[in-house]
């Protein structure tokens, strides 16, 4: 990532989830982001309607469930998103938190690569960001810290943004906030 890139996106973060009335306690909805941006999210579930097989429906539901999870799809002068809804509703809100970053930075559609295993960019910077500003939409880094320094575990954190544990520690790993917090605790025990 670009230098400046990381304050850039926690700057963002505040400033979207400021657009939907959300401060840093509470869960954020991609799927009302996208409404507000005019992102339409259609369901793999209900790709029959569109003519798709009944196996291939059946085939994401089971064991391709772990291979798609969601996609941006440009469309006209737009895009819309075709989300896995047959994983964890912590999981689909992750997984649409990033395809809305992607929206939200302006990323330009990239080349992808289609091969038997699925599809997937070449630009793996683009995907750092979209990561990146995911992570800060889901929990804010001044939220991040707030935690940390009260000692919550993961799955409480998780619980409380509605994501899953394992994202919960990732994010709040990635912030360093419990780093800070270890060296912040230390400190005050030296001094006393």
């Amino acid at each position: 990532m670009k230098r400046g890139y990381k304050a850039e996106a926690a700057r963002t973060a505040i400033e979207v989830r400021a657009e939907l009335g959300l401060d840093d306690k509470e869960p954020f909805d991609p799927a009302r982001l996208a409404l507000e941006y005019g992102v339409q999210i259609y369901p793999v579930s209900r790709a029959a309607e569109w003519g798709c097989p009944s196996e291939i429906l059946q085939h994401f539901a089971s064991d391709g469930k772990a291979l798609f999870s969601a996609a941006l799809v440009p469309y006209m002068n737009g895009c819309f998103i075709i989300e896995n809804d047959f994983h964890a509703a912590t999981r689909r809100r992750a997984t649409l938190t990033h395809e809305m970053s992607h929206v939200i930075l302006e990323h330009a559609f990239p080349t992808t690569i289609a091969w038997e295993g699925g599809c997937h960019t070449l630009d793996h910077e683009v995907e750092a960001e979209a990561d990146w500003l995911a992570g800060e939409l889901l929990i804010p880094l001044n939220a991040t810290r707030k935690l940390a320094l009260r000692g919550f575990a993961d799955k409480v954190i998780g619980n409380n943004y509605g994501i899953s544990t394992a994202r919960a520690a990732m994010r709040m790993n990635q912030s360093g906030s419990r780093t800070i917090a270890t060296r912040a605790r230390a400190a005050r025990v030296r001094r006393s």
